[in-house]
């Protein structure tokens, strides 16, 4: 019978640490998943090329593009990078603009948007922190691509 109350004591406490560990990680997710985190993922995902190397650039992020977006792309072209809207939720979109400077290159732009990730009353939906990591990690990893991959970002 000590042995019983022994184990279920044991139990007990792992279940607390667990449960008190999951509080944590949630509480930081929280943290990391938050709209003021998003908002500074949207103006870290700016850019601006020079003449010399904005066709570059702007094929580099349609590749980027490529290779993030749950969805294919629909549109590409001088201006605009657009990919289909998600079937599902939980799924990333992707578009990209280029605008041209009156000094001449241009400044590019990676935009994210994610089905179902806001509920009513623009609440964080079912699906904001999967989306939200997508979305971050993506936007915040956009110009460091570009700099990898081309000359003078």
């Amino acid at each position: 019978m000590k042995k019983i109350a022994a184990l279920a004591l044991v139990a007990f406490a792992l279940a607390a640490c667990s449960s008190e560990e999951k509080q944590v990680k949630r509480a930081q997710q929280d943290i990391l998943h938050s709209e003021p985190n998003l908002a500074a993922a949207q103006r870290n995902a700016v850019v601006d090329c020079s003449p010399d190397n904005c066709d570059v650039a702007w094929a580099l992020t349609k590749r980027y593009i490529e290779q993030h977006s749950d969805t294919h792309i629909t549109r590409a072209d001088a201006i605009a990078i657009d990919t289909d809207v998600p079937d599902d939720s939980g799924k990333v979109a992707f578009s990209a603009t280029r605008a041209a400077k009156s000094s001449g290159g241009a400044t590019l732009s990676l935009f994210a948007q994610c089905r179902d990730m806001y509920g009513q009353d623009s609440e964080k939906g079912s699906d904001y922190d999967e989306c939200a990591d997508k979305i971050l990690k993506t936007q915040n990893g956009y110009v460091a691509f570009l700099r990898a991959h081309a000359n003078g970002q």
